[in-house]
């Protein structure tokens, strides 16, 4: 499937359908009275979380949704019928904007929960709600009003624990395709990788987490420059960062720390909230490089990049260093999720698993937890 990240999409909510002027019709009732009933709601367009999406394809080629209109108030107290809402589906973790202003107007992060991006116009009124004491043959009726109508822009920010990031060719396919199920594309040459691609990691059973693997970053990406610019925005929501660093270029003259500094200027250019994320370094291909002379190698480069956070040093090709990778990512991951809960950590009732679950405490009974919607089925 074609992996798009951004669409702008036309939408219009159903009109409201007119109320109806008429009075009633029967035999021995000379005055009936008025009767007409009012128009039908217009469809809404709704937005709906689907985890089994992660691209807006659809969305590239059908770009016009509209609700349908609700019918016309009829005689002898018909109310028209509303109209048929529509319901997108788009993949968890998009923002959807207004394209004239820019304002963003929702994020889809829960699965599986309608919210109404555009709202259809109500029903006009018939005649029978201006009846008073004074007006008994009222032929005032009003006309439905118009729904919503926007032009939104869509943006996919993928949602992983954790991202990869380094220049073209460091690594970082190689890597998520050893740790994870995930099948990438993987050449000897820059820019291999063209869009994002997510992996599962699973250390043990019942304990996984996400990675996420974007196109390589160059100098100036901030100002446009390569690919990795435009995915940038991937990395926002995950947890962790791993600077993948080629520790063997093919090119002598070419400096990995010189490489190493320039991606995290382009980092602070484009987002400093990005940049201050946990970014842990992992050099890589380190079986390319004489053993006796790896050591050394890793000590300059860390004397020269200034660095004083966690390193790990790997082999994305023959997995080694990879497994002690995961688990650390694993347990951050874990520690972070739980960090988040802040509420649930004071909650006597419950304990916390590893990877940030609820448990309850086995001196909880069920019914004390029959009011907990957390737990309510």
């Amino acid at each position: 499937m074609k992996f798009v990240d951004e669409a702008t999409i036309d939408i219009a909510a159903g009109d409201g359908g007119n109320g109806c002027a008429s009075f009633r019709h029967e035999k021995y009732k000379e005055f009936g009275g008025p009767d007409g009933g009012d128009g039908g709601r217009g469809g809404h367009v709704f937005v709906i979380g689907d985890l089994a999406l992660n691209t807006l394809v659809d969305f590239r080629f059908s770009r016009r949704f509209e609700g349908q209109r609700g019918e016309h108030g009829k005689g002898s107290d018909l109310f028209g019928a509303k109209g048929s809402d529509v319901y997108l589906k788009m993949p968890i973790g998009t923002v959807i904007a207004d394209a004239e202003t820019g304002e963003v107007l929702m994020e889809v992060l829960i699965p599986d929960e309608p919210v109404v991006l555009a709202k259809g116009g109500d029903g006009g009124f018939g005649n029978m709600h201006f009846k008073s004491s004074t007006n008994r043959a009222p032929r005032q009726k009003t006309v439905g009003f118009t729904g919503e109508r926007k032009t939104v822009k869509l943006e996919l920010k993928v949602l992983a624990d954790v991202g990869l990031l380094g220049m073209p060719n460091a690594g970082k396919s190689t890597l998520i395709s050893a740790v994870s199920n995930a099948r990438p594309k993987i050449a000897d040459y820059p820019f291999t990788t063209l869009h994002p691609n997510l992996g599962v990691v699973r250390v043990a059973p019942e304990k996984s987490f996400v990675i996420a693997d974007v196109p390589g970053l160059i100098e100036g990406a901030a100002e446009g420059a390569g690919l990795g610019h435009r995915f940038l925005r991937h990395l926002q929501r995950t947890r962790l960062l791993l600077h993948v660093v080629d520790m063997a270029p093919f090119d002598d003259a070419v400096d990995p720390v010189a490489q190493a500094k320039a991606i995290v200027a382009e980092l602070k250019k484009y987002d400093k909230a990005l940049h201050d994320k946990p970014r842990w370094l992992v050099l890589n291909k380190l079986d390319m490089v004489p053993v006796e002379a790896r050591a050394a190698r890793v000590a300059d480069f860390i004397k020269r990049m200034k660095y004083k956070g966690p390193v790990f040093e790997i082999s994305a090709l023959t997995r080694e260093g990879c497994e002690t990778l995961m688990l650390s990512i694993f347990e951050h991951v874990a520690k972070v999720a739980k960090s988040e809960q802040p509420h649930v950590a004071e909650d006597p009732r419950f304990d916390i698993e590893t990877d940030g679950s609820l448990k309850p405490h086995k001196d909880v009974l069920p019914d004390d937890l029959a009011n907990d919607p957390r737990f309510s089925s």
